[in-house]
This record gives C-alpha cells, structure tokens and sequence, in this order.
C-alpha cells in the first residue's frame, strides 16, 4: 500500500517500457563516450565503456547450426552508436565502424557457445569463471591501444568479479532484473587511475571520473553505494550514520497460554474464516466501464534521465544534480493482448473484459501508450471489483482450523519511542513490552493497563491475518471489559478524525463480516477505550 492510497500487487507493472528504458541507457553511455573520447584523444587516453547485462542470450545467441545472432542489445547499440557518430560534434571522431567496436567476453560451453555464468559465489572460483578472466586479460594491452577497435564491452557478471582495466570511463547496468551483486563490485571496474599510450599513469582527477548509467534512481544508487562502503568498509561517515538503534526480544509471558482470561477471549477469536463474494456481473461491467471512461487521459510515454555528481566527504556521499532531460518516445509501440493482459490481473473473463473496454469509449488511447493505458484500466477495473466484491463479502469459519498456539513466540525488535513497557504482565500475554505502531495505540495500551475494566487486553499478533479480496488484514487489539457484563472485542484503533485510506476502509468491513460469525464477540473501529461502550 503506498502512501497516496493505491495498492500494488507482485506481478504489478507501471510504467513498464524496459526496452525503451535499455536503449536509452545505450544511447547516454554512447554520448558520454563520444563526449569522453573528445576531450582525451589528444591527451593519448583510449576510451572504453563497460555494459554489465543479466542474460547474454540479450547480446548475442546461436541458431541451430551453431552460427551467431546478434541479440537486442547489439542490434541496438549499433543503430544508436551510428546515429551519434554522425553528428557534427563527433564526425570522424572515431575511426571504426560500429560491427567493430563492440564485442563481448563471456564464459562458453563445450560447443564454444556463450552462455550466463552464475551468479553465486561458488561460481567464481570455476571453470567458467576461469576461462572467462583469462579470456579479457589475454589482449589487455591490446586493448588500450588507440589502433585496437574495440571500445564498448559488454560482459555477463564474471566480468564484473574478476577484471579491471584502468581506462573504464562509463559503467552501463543493463539489467532486466534488479542486480544482487554489489554496487560497490560494480563501480570498482571503473575506479582507476587511467593510462595514456605510453602506459603512464594519469593523476589529474578531472580526468579520472566514472560516469555510470544506472537502471535506477541516483537517490537509490547512492544510497545503496554508501551503505555498502559503510558494512563492508568500516567507515563512520560524520552526520549521516545514526546511533544503532537498540535490540531486544519481544518475551511473552511464562505460562499465559494457561491463563483463564486468555483462553477466555482466545477460544473465541481462534478459529480462521473462508469467504465469498457475490456481485452482479452487468454492475460489474456498467461501474468499470465508467471508471475506465473517467481514467485521467493517457499522456505520451516519455523517460527522464538526471545528470548527477557524487563525490565523497566525511559526510559521506554528497549530489549535485547536473542536468536532467525529459525524452519522448514516438514510434509504434508493440500492443500485448490486452484482454489477457487484463485478465491474468483481475481475474475476469474476456468477455466481461471486452464488454468493460468497449463501454468506456476509451479504448483507442491504448494507441497512444500501451502500458500506461494497461495498468490504468487495470486499476480501475480493480478498484470498482474490489468495491462490489466486499459489499457482498460473506466469510464462514473452516470447520475447526485455528490459529495455532505455537506462533506465540518470543522475537526481536528495535525498541523506539512507541515500544511499550508493560507494568501490569497480569492483564496481558507480554512480560516485558509490545512494540506498537502509532501513538493512538500508545495511549490505548496504556489506558488498558490502568483501567480497572479492562480485564484482559493484548496486541494480536502479525501472523493473525484475515483473508480478504484486496490482501490480508490484522487487526488490532483483543481484550475483555467488564462492567455489568461481560464483553469481548476485537478493536482496530484511528486516530480521530483521521482519514482512512480506501483500502483501510475496506478491510475494517471486512473485518465486522469476520467477525459477525464468532458468538459473543464485538468488532469495533475506535480511538480510546472509551469509544468501546
């Protein structure tokens, strides 16, 4: 749940548009290149750029016969690499075709085909690995020599363990994945002190900058960058490291499973529900076709590319955005199959799809940005299934399947300001303190310890989760209050006034259809304890 109230589902895409994310990556390292080998051909400083891909299938791969197909990566790099070399700033600049100043190193199998090297630590040390280090290192005077074509490597992740070469100017991470390996790993084939032609080591630090062009945000990179230097390094960067936050354990207290009061209120709550939901598939069809009508419009797909400078002080990583550009992307996109496309995140059949699509008028903006139109249909589609589906939500206990005993167990946490402190381990299953999530329920745990008419009161647990259409909900606090009777709640706790977001909504109905089916138990959304009579 993210903080403007939208929802994201694993498998959930926005924006989408990888491959147009790729080329530009290519296109920006191609244009840092050029800019770089402009400013040091006349210093007798060979240039090189390094692209680290996922799945070298992306670069190059095999037909049947054994003969080599250039994969995307390759097609697009040479379209893009001649589009920049005829420009008028960089004209003749570079004296090599594009066929022949690209190539890649990777491991090979038996076949001499090239193939991904694992990604694990234990593949570093074999064969694979081998063949792939001795491979570059073989030629690697050649390869800063001015005379010697090849300036742009593209290398599976082997490379990035085992090689360096001093005169890596721009680092490329073309993953489609999120790479495990480390930052740290993958700047640090580019952070050296370059060579002219003569082999003399260059100083001036003006020269030797790293450009990388990274498939995330810089905000992100140098976070993740300075982490990394302070876990693996030992450097304490002044201002920007905060005190280790304390650790302790969560205990509950000895024998609480025996208590009267507990199995009291736990004997009734125990049990887990199923549900289901029941709508009118024409309402179904008449809502999301309105709400796809009314979709913000669908605007050209564009990608943003920031400029940014870090440098290191004792503050640690330090940015300054240089330049940012907004690029936009014209061309036919290719369209997926928009009813399955739909279908396999909403779970409705194509027909009801098609229906919805055809009834809001609005399909010909999937012409104009397949993608953004995508996920914004699907969203609105959910959003108006996830209305009409918990309206009609019905929820029945599984026979006798309960939340098991055996989940109370002790474990850690981080103790800050909103961990309580229990005084009173009688009233509660804790024997030392709960940690909470805001101070509404701050306060609330400290009203239960000290009102004479709570006689029992506990924080469930995270792992009792009800099911619901739109995710798993746990709901706040069981406790018994007595005055002329005997009542058992199951509370969720809000500050007053506070706005509740939709999804927050949906759930805490969810939460009354649970628990309408539970005898003697009450459901209540409340602030203090006294909102409970």
């Amino acid at each position: 749940e993210l903080s403007n109230g939208e929802t994201v589902f694993v498998g959930d895409s926005f924006g989408g548009l990888t491959d147009e994310v790729m080329k530009m990556q290519i296109q920006k390292t191609v244009e840092e290149h050029f800019l770089k080998e402009r400013k040091l051909k006349s210093k007798g400083i060979k240039v090189l750029s390094l692209f680290f891909i996922d799945r070298v299938a992306n670069y190059r791969s095999f037909y049947t016969d054994g003969n080599p197909i250039k994969g995307k990566f390759a097609v697009w790099f040479e379209e893009i690499y001649k589009k920049v070399s005829l420009k008028s700033a960089f004209k003749n600049l570079i004296p090599f075709d594009a066929e022949e100043v690209h190539n890649g190193y990777f491991s090979v199998d038996k076949k001499g085909k090239w193939k991904d090297t694992k990604e694990t630590s234990a593949s570093l040390n074999s064969q694979d690995s081998a063949d792939t280090f001795n491979l570059i290192m073989k030629d690697k005077e050649q390869l800063l020599s001015a005379d010697e074509p090849l300036r742009f490597i593209f290398s599976h992740s082997a490379l990035r363990e085992g090689w360096d070469n001093p005169n890596v100017f721009q680092i490329c991470t073309l993953n489609e994945t999120k790479s495990e390996l480390k930052k740290r790993q993958e700047i640090g084939r580019g952070l050296r002190l370059s060579v002219n032609q003569k082999g003399i080591r260059i100083q001036d630090k003006n020269i030797n900058r790293l450009t990388v062009i990274a498939n995330e945000s810089y905000e992100d990179f140098a976070k993740q960058l300075q982490s990394e230097i302070e876990e693996d390094c030992g450097v304490n960067f002044k201002g920007r490291i905060k005190n280790k936050r304390k650790r302790t354990t969560v205990k509950y207290r000895k024998g609480f499973e025996l208590d009267e009061k507990f199995k009291d209120i736990w004997d009734r709550i125990k049990y887990q529900t199923t549900y289901q939901v029941e709508y009118d598939t024409d309402e179904l069809i008449k809502k999301s076709a309105k709400a796809v009508n009314q979709m913000p419009s669908i605007r050209k797909a564009f990608i943003k590319t920031t400029k940014t400078a870090l440098e290191f002080d004792d503050s640690g990583i330090v940015m300054e955005t240089k330049a940012s550009y907004v690029t936009s992307l014209e061309g036919i996109f290719q369209i997926p199959d928009i009813l399955f496309y739909i279908q396999e995140r909403t779970e409705l059949t194509r027909s009801t799809i098609f229906e919805i699509l055809k009834k809001s008028e609005r399909i010909s903006d999937v012409l104009i940005n397949p993608q953004l139109f995508l996920d914004n249909a699907v969203i609105a589609i959910r959003e108006v299934l996830a209305e009409l589906m918990i309206e009609g939500i019905k929820y029945e206990k599984i026979g006798s399947k309960e939340y098991e005993m055996r989940l109370f167990e002790d474990y850690e946490i981080h103790v800050n300001d909103l961990t309580f402190e229990i005084n009173n381990e009688d009233k509660t299953i804790y024997s030392n303190l709960v940690p909470l999530d805001s101070n509404v329920e701050y306060n609330f745990a400290k009203e239960c310890e000290s009102r004479d008419d709570i006689e029992f009161y506990f924080k469930l647990p995270f792992w009792f989760k009800i099911k619901t259409p739109i995710g798993p909900y746990n709901p706040d606090w069981a406790l018994i209050k007595k005055n002329e009777n005997t009542v058992y709640f199951v509370a969720e706790t809000k500050s007053e006034g506070q706005e509740l977001r939709t999804s927050e909504k949906r759930k805490i109905k969810c939460g009354h259809a649970h628990f309408n089916e539970f005898e003697n138990v009450e459901y209540k959304q409340i602030t203090t304890v006294s909102d409970l009579d």
